[in-house]
């Protein structure tokens, strides 16, 4: 069932009822592009971890816009053996509800704007009949607006007459004007509202009506003002219900379409929604069955869970929707992904339960065969992990044949093959222009590669512990710069010109003190604490530190000709310097 904005409230409540219903769904996406950076065979690397698939995608995938969403709900009939199925198709955009709403920015990629085109895909029904969404934030803000005008027109807060060209403060009215004005600016009798026309022009009505009709009319305006925001709200609804239903959701190779779901109709991080809502996605029984799986992509995966060692399930649309015929391959519409996706899960499913003793038949979306497979999402090209775990610690594998290589930019494969060559059977995972993963057969071998690099000028080779080793330690050391190395150019920088940093208790220059050193006469007389101004060390800013220092310098010349430099440490904690020797 396809469902733009013009039929989206109309069928709202069929959306809920195929939720509600439903034993599990089936998702799909289709975005305005993948990458705004590297393409996608540089941005996925073979020995990429779990966070840094998810970084990389977070990082260069998110400006991109979710504008189709395929939904497929399932619903096995235990009476005659069969799934019903309901499937829709959902047009998205994030139209401005108003003036004061988001008005989001989103990029294309012109290859991926192609290769839709190039399906048959209907951009007009994106970006002229989109169903609008507001995230959980926008929403909030939203009602919390619509909140504050409902108290105002019930009279709790104040009626404050301001002058358009003043500051926002209150006018003061003479009181021989505030009869008129009281008559004339908001009498009890007039109702006023704010229309727009078709064209989107406001205006302003006025109408003068008793209390009770003004009354009617208020409470007709707050419940079309609630149908606005329920609008405004959109398609976020069913996403809330279908995350609220805490049913089993199943895509295909589907990280970046939960990543994009999540983004736009949440406001919160991938992991901490997920395990909020406790949604529980599957998209990892392909490595457990990549022995007769030999291709995954969706449309090779359909053919082949229709051949022996599979049975194709007996599914069926449901009364009043559409049925797609999978002869026709309506690839790339994302409610038909969704529900080849279905199909595919099905056929895995039950054939897990032919492994049972005795065999099942049919295998439930609630079964402890499935649960191992919760909330694992699949990633693609990563050679040793075959999932990124939403509820757990992630797999992380030795990885103790694996080299890390770095090398001229004018390398290519062939170079590292040659390089490689007396190690046998390598594979090898670009990071950059520079950089590469080479993964030897043989573990043993590795500190012979790494040898071999000790003398050479044009690489270097590295074990995998190495490499991430260093990685870590460039990214505390990161860290620690961002939180405190700006202190530390600021306590050099003091230093240099005779100060300390005005926040430290414990500063020395070099190791001279206050106490006279051989042959030095000690100081006749004494500063004390009275003769300075007793300021907070951690409120004292560095202007007045400086002034500070002068004047003690110009006291201590008085004091003594020969001049101290020495550290004069204040009751609070506040450290002053005074450096006047010529040395």
């Amino acid at each position: 069932m396809e469902i733009i904005r013009s039929n989206f409230k109309s069928n709202l409540q069929k959306v809920y009822q195929a939720i509600e219903e439903a034993d599990f769904f089936a998702i799909d996406g289709e975005f305005s592009g993948i990458s705004d950076g590297p393409s996608v065979t540089a941005l996925t690397n073979g020995f990429d971890t779990p966070e840094e698939r998810y970084q990389k995608l977070k990082k260069h995938s998110m400006d991109f816009l979710l504008f189709q969403f395929g939904l497929c709900t399932f619903k096995y009939d235990y009476t005659d053996s069969k799934y019903v199925m309901k499937s829709f198709n959902f047009y998205v955009f994030p139209k401005p509800f108003s003036r004061s709403s988001p008005d989001v920015k989103f990029v294309c990629q012109s290859s991926s704007i192609d290769f839709l085109a190039s399906q048959g895909f209907d951009f007009n029904k994106v970006f002229r009949n989109g169903i609008p969404y507001l995230n959980q934030e926008e929403e909030r803000q939203l009602r919390e607006q619509y909140d504050e005008k409902r108290s105002q027109a019930n009279g709790a807060g104040s009626l404050a007459y301001v002058s358009p060209n003043a500051s926002k403060c209150p006018v003061t009215i003479p009181e021989d004007q505030k009869k008129f004005i009281d008559q004339v600016v908001y009498p009890k009798g007039i109702h006023v509202e704010t229309l727009e026309t078709e064209k989107k022009e406001r205006y302003i009505v006025i109408s003068k009506v008793d209390e009770e009709e003004r009354k009617k009319r208020e409470q007709q305006k707050h419940a079309k003002e609630q149908e606005e925001l329920n609008d405004a709200v959109g398609f976020s609804r069913v996403i809330h219900a279908i995350a609220n239903s805490g049913k089993l959701v199943i895509g295909h190779n589907m990280l970046l379409d939960v990543m994009h779901t999540v983004h736009q109709f949440y406001t919160l991080d991938l992991f901490t929604v997920c395990c909020l809502l406790m949604m529980k996605c599957c998209a990892s029984l392909l490595p457990h069955l990549q022995d007769i799986i030999n291709n995954t992509s969706l449309a090779e995966l359909e053919k082949r869970v229709k051949e022996t060692p599979f049975s194709p399930p007996k599914v069926e649309s449901a009364e009043g929707f559409p049925s797609y015929d999978t002869a026709s391959e309506q690839l790339h519409e994302a409610g038909y992904d969704a529900y080849i996706t279905g199909l595919c899960f099905i056929s895995m499913a039950n054939y897990l339960g032919s492994f049972l003793s005795p065999p099942k038949i049919h295998v439930s979306a609630r079964s402890k065969l499935i649960e191992p497979f919760f909330n694992k999402l699949f990633l693609m090209r990563v050679m040793d992990i075959p999932y990124l775990n939403l509820e757990g610690p992630d797999l992380q594998p030795k990885r103790d044949h694996v080299l890390h290589v770095t090398f001229p930019k004018e390398w290519k494969t062939s170079d590292l093959y040659q390089l490689f060559s007396a190690f046998g059977n390598i594979q090898i995972s670009w990071i950059d222009d520079t950089s590469a993963f080479v993964s030897l057969s043989q573990p043993e071998q590795v500190p012979i590669a790494v040898n071999t690099s000790k003398y050479a000028e044009s690489y270097r080779i590295q074990t995998y512990a190495d490499y991430v080793g260093k990685k870590q330690d460039e990214k505390q050391n990161k860290r620690k710069w961002t939180e405190d190395g700006w202190k530390e150019v600021e306590r050099k920088r003091l230093s240099t010109q005779g100060l300390s940093h005005p926040f430290s208790a414990t500063s020395r220059v070099g190791k001279r003190n206050l106490s006279p050193g051989p042959g030095e006469d000690r100081v006749s007389g004494e500063i004390s604490d009275s003769e300075l101004e007793q300021t907070d060390s951690c409120a004292e800013s560095l202007s007045e530190g400086r002034k500070k220092a002068k004047k003690l310098k110009r006291m201590k010349k008085e004091l003594s000709p020969a001049g101290v430099c020495g550290i004069l440490l204040k009751p609070q904690g506040c450290v002053l310097l005074n450096c006047s020797r010529n040395l």
